[in-house]
């Protein structure tokens, strides 16, 4: 039977031979096929020669000759080769495979005179095999689709003149050109031009992004409309994108856990029916019944579902958004009954936004306005940045000041117009004797603002939510996980945070100390957890907890300690993630116990008579299909981009 092998080497653009722990052959079939057509020339000879065979021996028209089925033995050589090729490399290796038992079946089979369980045995032994391939083939395009998306040419200006390159022989410095319509083919920055580009398969951002000259771009993303001149700065597998291809093609290399039970049962179900078939023998002197026994027990569903689920797992989730770094992360996945995430960056935008203005009585919003604007313009610290977008947005511009003094943890002040401004904590105006106006509800931060000593209102700054953040928590709820936050944010800030979002617990003030403090205690309880998190203090957690998770936006460290990572920064993938690892380990699970009841009755009715070496074959091959294609339901079916499955 066909292996779900990697992508050639050709195919790839980097190294794809295995490493240490990389996947492996499954238990019932032959390595080395990888690039064998799905269907050549030769499999369709031969599976018509044992066709016609088959029904040449039922209709009586061979005869045998000196007592010996010459014509059917001598289809069974030609047709039957390559079961027999695999089945003497395995006995060479010692791996107990379907290839070895189906050798002996025709062995017995040929032994006892029975030429139409033979032939019949043999045709659909080789038909299953191309259909098979041709599962196992569909689910390698999915993941090569993904790796073909980057262009192989790309159009550069050297020494004055444009050419067409290989991207391979580009070099940091190159000015690609990107016409409308074309992938970028590195990271760099725009030198020329100006468009629109859609980069949602490298950053998760949905709408296209304007590009003008000195915004940076990256390899993958579709540049829309107009023409582009990219100045080349990181290349192939150094572009954010290779770093995402890399870890998804390491991910269809490596073993799930699964993956070695489901070897070792297949072995299991293959040696139990050799032995069924000697004990039927020696105690019933029953041919016909011994080699049926043999012909029913089918290992292949489970030994090439097992990994053709999880590679087709793994290849959707990509499509996704998500990248897992191993096939186990997506076994452990979903085994986890816990969710715990950072806020900052995570549920949140990791970055201050106004939420609500109140001016002093008496005082127009744009007045506060203008003076907060005109004040903060000159400080580098996130809420005056926040402050000064907001007003910008709703047509103030800040006027020129002088004197403007930082005060460090406190606020800042200026003069403007020959007035003094001041903006600040409560802790700062109760310091200068300023009249303090009433607090507002909420744990938003609070700016106050006055002017000559004249105190016009206050700008009230959150880190907004993510507007998916609550619905991610609802869907997360919904499959029964239990849901916390642990961030380092003031207590109140994490609580407000928490009631919003539905979260069962939550936990402020927590350094990376008592973040690592916290998993540890959630995984001695037993529970299994997975960590959401985007900060260099989130990465200690992220390691310790049975699935770190990174938000693709999240720093270096953060995705290198992460075992998955969001491409971008929407949580919904994180229950899409969830719930993908969930449906790909129920298949292989109903692949498990069907195959193992299908072959207990299968070789008990074939030991006692009931079965025929005919039907066996029936059985055998149908179902060892049925748990294959149920396996390929994993599979993604096309490509539309940036896809939502």
């Amino acid at each position: 039977m066909t292996s779900a092998s990697p992508p050639n080497a050709a195919a790839c653009p980097r190294d794809s031979r295995p490493e240490e722990g990389a996947q492996a052959p499954p238990a019932c079939c032959g390595a080395g096929d990888g690039d064998r057509p799905a269907l050549s020339p030769a499999d369709a000879a031969r599976i018509a020669l044992a066709g016609a065979g088959a029904l040449a021996a039922w209709a009586g028209w061979l005869s045998a000759w000196r007592g010996v089925d010459v014509v059917p033995l001598a289809i069974l050589a030609v047709a039957g080769w390559p079961v027999f090729r695999e089945a003497w490399e395995n006995l060479r290796a010692r791996r107990m495979t379907m290839e070895l038992s189906m050798t002996v079946a025709f062995a017995a089979a040929a032994a006892a005179r029975e030429s139409v369980a033979l032939l019949v045995m043999l045709a659909s032994v080789l038909a299953a095999e191309v259909l098979e391939r041709l599962t196992v083939r569909r689910g390698r395009r999915a993941i090569q689709q993904i790796l073909d998306l980057l262009p192989r040419s790309a159009v550069v200006r050297r020494a004055g003149r444009e050419e067409t390159v290989a991207v391979a022989a580009l070099v940091p410095g190159d000015v690609v050109l990107v016409p409308p319509g074309s992938q970028i083919p590195v990271d760099g920055a725009v030198t020329g031009g100006a468009s629109a580009v859609d980069e949602s398969i490298v950053t998760g951002e949905s709408l296209p992004v304007e590009k003008v000259p000195g915004a940076p771009v990256f390899a993958g993303s579709m540049n829309r409309s107009g023409a582009l001149e990219v100045r080349a700065e990181r290349l192939g597998e150094d572009t954010a994108f290779g770093r995402i291809l890399e870890a998804v093609e390491h991910a269809e290399r490596s073993r799930a856990p699964v993956q070695g039970v489901a070897d070792r049962l297949a072995a299991g179900l293959v040696a139990a029916a050799l032995i069924a078939a000697g004990t039927t023998w020696l105690v019933t002197r029953d041919a016909r019944a011994a080699i049926a026994a043999v012909i029913v027990a089918g290992a292949c569903g489970v030994a090439v579902g097992t990994p053709l689920a999880i590679l087709g797992a793994i290849g959707r989730a990509a499509r996704l958004g998500v990248v897992f770094k191993g096939g186990r992360y997506l076994e452990e996945l979903s085994r986890v009954n816990t969710v715990v995430l950072d806020k900052t960056g995570t549920a949140t935008f990791g970055r201050p936004d106004v939420v609500a203005v109140t001016p002093a009585e008496g005082v127009p919003e744009r007045e506060l306005l203008e003076a907060a604007a005109a004040v903060e313009r000159r400080s580098e610290h996130p809420l005056a940045e926040s402050i000064v977008r907001f007003a910008a947005d709703r047509g103030v511009s800040p006027a020129d000041v002088e004197g403007f003094t930082a005060l460090p943890g406190h606020g800042v002040e200026a003069r403007s117009a020959g007035t003094a401004l001041l903006a600040g904590s409560r802790s700062l105006f109760a310091d200068r004797a300023l009249p303090l106006p009433p607090r507002r509800p909420g744990a938003a931060t609070e700016v106050l603002v006055a002017r000559d000593g004249r105190v016009l209102g206050a700008i009230h700054l959150a880190d907004a939510l993510r507007p998916e953040a609550a619905g991610a928590i609802r869907a997360l709820k919904s499959l029964r996980l239990r849901t916390e936050i642990l961030s380092g944010d003031a207590t109140d800030v994490v609580d407000e945070a928490a009631r919003s979002l539905g979260v069962d617990s939550a936990l402020g003030g927590a350094t990376p100390d008592a973040k690592i403090a916290r998993i540890t205690a959630l995984v001695a309880e037993g529970r299994r957890v997975a960590m959401v998190g985007d900060g260099i203090n989130d990465a200690p957690a992220l390691a310790l907890a049975h699935v770190g998770i990174a938000m693709g936006s999240g720093t270096s460290l953060t995705r290198e300690s992460a075992d998955v990572v969001l491409i971008g920064n929407d949580l919904g993938r994180l229950v899409q993630a969830v719930a993908l690892s969930r449906r790909c380990l129920a298949i292989v699970r109903f692949n498990f116990w069907g195959t193992v009841l299908i072959d207990i009755v299968g070789i008990g009715l074939a030991s006692t008579g009931f079965l025929t070496p005919v039907v066996a074959t029936l059985v055998h091959v149908g179902s060892e299909l049925l748990f294959i294609l149920n396996a390929s339901r994993m599979i993604p079916v096309g490509w539309r981009g940036s896809e939502k499955e």
